[in-house]
């Protein structure tokens, strides 16, 4: 069949009703390239298309839509289509879907589903938010270690359609507590009368149901896992977190991050959706902050007034200095926050980071130092005295910067502080006030005034 590429050409086969030949299209698509061509249509050609679709696709198309198409189709649809839709997403896509939509949307869309899909969104509702437990998915296979192989694949394409995966599947005692893993090949390979506790992997890596979901997603990286059991207080399975989750919550983190340490409040909706009002109420706490702070730069700059008088070309040094030093610290504060949140740092290595830090920044520090001298000497012309201040409180602003730069995130990491607060706009405001003290008083020494 021909490829349609551009939503115009899906609403050209909507307009002139050929339904059959744009269902046969959309059916060949994978689900995430419909849900992103619904996106960049209208909401009424939005909910035409979506009813277009195979009902074994719709729900699996619905979970990939923004959350405004969701809610928009949610509502327009009646009882018995939305509810085929809930009763079809995942649990915890249902549960990412409550989150983001009103109560009184919430609360229609927990009275239309079944009793079962309303037992597993109470159960991950109940667990707080930014941890594994709400991010698990309750759709999984389970085996009793008592089970033959044979038994055990009678079992995984009984209640296969409904998991989130079959390639790991979870061996349960008695207790329901978590005891192996077994993968699907393993099952395959095997004599169809031996025992699923004879073949099983013992050694079992779970997650907690309170473990933040960045620790979750962590965990993934190290171990290179599709799936993860969840496990409560008693090791009893309570659910997996798949590879698809964890792309999303690294995604989500590093966005809170990167918005953290450009002085911003996090928001939870994207870009092109947040109005102005919205954008200026993340930034603006923030802005007021860094703007008083900075004041204390002024008071210094004043009360080293006569000095500046005596060598006015004091002032045109200024600007540098303070840069370089924010350069510095903020270099330093992006690869130590990158750090703490990779676990590759932990507060014990605070000497070691500190040490590594001071070497590193005395190398820096000297080689801008020389560059700088032989600029000032041979292009600005200044004096000798005039360049040493220059060159040495540049040493001294780089060193400082980079001790501020890594101890202030770890502190705050200790404290129980997201160390991505203390990046680059903060640290920048303290090392500029340290530079101006630093640079006017070695100038006090060095000339005099």
């Amino acid at each position: 069949m021909e490829q349609l590429r551009e939503p115009d050409e899906l609403r050209a086969l909507l307009d002139t009703k050929q339904y059959t030949k744009l269902r046969q299209y959309l059916s060949e698509l994978n689900h995430a390239d419909v849900a992103a061509l619904l996106g960049e249509m209208d909401e009424g050609a939005t909910l035409k298309i979506f009813r277009i679709l195979p009902k074994d696709m719709a729900a699996d198309v619905f979970s990939y839509l923004e959350v405004e198409d969701q809610q928009y189709i949610i509502n327009s649809l009646s009882d018995k289509e939305a509810a085929g839709i809930i009763d079809n997403l995942m649990a915890d896509d249902v549960v990412d879907l409550l989150e983001e939509m009103p109560a009184n949307v919430v609360k229609g869309i927990l009275a239309i589903a079944s009793p079962e899909t309303r037992r597993d969104i109470n159960h991950l509702l109940r667990y707080p938010e930014d941890s594994a437990g709400s991010i698990m998915t309750v759709e999984y296979v389970d085996l009793k270690e008592t089970l033959t192989v044979d038994e055990a694949i009678a079992r995984i394409r009984k209640v296969g359609l409904d998991s989130e995966t079959i390639n790991i599947c979870y061996v349960l005692d008695e207790q329901r507590r978590l005891v192996g893993t077994v993968a699907l090949r393993y099952l395959l390979l095997s004599d169809g009368d031996e025992k699923i506790g004879d073949i099983m992997h013992e050694n079992v890596i779970s997650i907690h149901t309170l473990t933040d979901q960045e620790e979750a997603a962590r965990l993934f990286q190290k171990y290179d896992f599709t799936a993860m059991p969840v496990v409560d207080n008693e090791n009893r399975l309570v659910g997996i977190i798949t590879v698809d989750d964890i792309v999303d919550i690294m995604e989500e983190e590093t966005t809170e991050d990167m918005e953290k340490m450009a002085a911003i409040v996090p928001s939870d909706k994207p870009y092109m959706r947040t109005t102005v009002w919205e954008t200026w109420k993340k930034r603006i706490p923030w802005l007021l902050l860094l703007m008083v702070s900075a004041t204390f730069t002024g008071a210094i700059i004043t009360s080293f007034e006569e000095a500046l008088s005596i060598y006015v070309s004091l002032t045109a040094f200024i600007p540098m200095l303070m840069d370089t030093g924010g350069n510095a610290g903020g270099q330093v504060s992006v690869t130590v926050i990158r750090g703490l949140s990779l676990g590759e740092i932990e507060y014990r290595d605070t000497f070691k980071v500190v040490w590594k830090e001071i070497r590193v920044a005395v190398l820096c520090g000297l080689t801008l130092a020389a560059a700088n001298f032989a600029k000032l000497i041979l292009f600005d012309r200044v004096g000798l005295y005039v360049a040493a201040v220059v060159c040495v409180t540049l040493v001294a602003a780089v060193l400082l910067a980079m001790l501020v730069g890594c101890l202030l995130p770890i502190g705050a990491k200790k404290m129980g502080f997201d160390p991505a607060v203390m990046a680059s706009p903060f640290i920048t405001t303290i090392v500029d006030a340290l530079s101006l003290i630093v640079y006017f008083r070695v100038a006090t020494v060095i000339l005099g005034i």
